[in-house]
Order: structure tokens, then sequence, then C-alpha cells
């Protein structure tokens, strides 16, 4: 396991830099892990990273795209807007969870 430096605390991540261990994760690790990304988080980008991160929390996996754009409260094309390189990789990445089964 790999292990890098975000927000000041030293974090276990996998290859492509997503969380292994969920309660390592806060805020400030996502605004970090959001610049990076070159995203700036609005409240729209709060509402689905929170719901990623409860639902895998809950099931222990994260929702598929579809049923995020459902019951997120944000339509799959605005979660596209939101998250240009993939919504449910990149919100993942950003809520400190694994990545999501089936994505690239």
């Amino acid at each position: 396991m790999t292990t890098m430096t975000i927000a000041g605390a030293t974090l276990d991540v996998d290859a492509e830099g997503y969380l292994q261990k969920p309660e390592q994760w806060n805020e400030a690790v996502a605004e970090e892990l959001a610049a990076k990304e070159g995203i700036t988080l609005t409240d729209r980008h709060w509402l689905v990273i929170r719901f990623m991160r409860q639902r895998y929390l809950e099931t222990g996996d994260a929702p598929t795209i579809r049923s995020l754009g459902k019951e997120s409260g944000v339509d799959i094309k605005a979660l596209y807007q939101l998250f240009p390189k993939g919504p449910a990789k990149l919100a993942a990445k950003l809520g400190g969870i694994p990545k999501p089964h089936g994505c690239i």
C-alpha cells in the first residue's frame, strides 16, 4: 500500500490515489484532492460527495452512476458538469472511498 500526505495527514491510498481507509477522510482532504483535480467544491459537489460517502458507509458499495443521478438530487448531466473526469469515479475519490466497481 502507498501513502500520500494530504491536508497535513499521511493517508493510505491505492496506486490511483483512492483512500483505502475511509475513516482517514475529512473535508480538508476532499478540498485538497479537488484542488489537485482543478475543481473548486461548491454546495452541489458536496451534496454528491456526501451522498457517495453515506451510501458506501451504509452498504459497502458506491452507488452506480444511474442511482447517483436519481437519488442524489443532481441529475446525470449536471454530474458530468461537476465532475468532468467521471462523476462516480471522481466523487468517490474526493469522498475518500474506494474506486467504484466497474469504473475504469
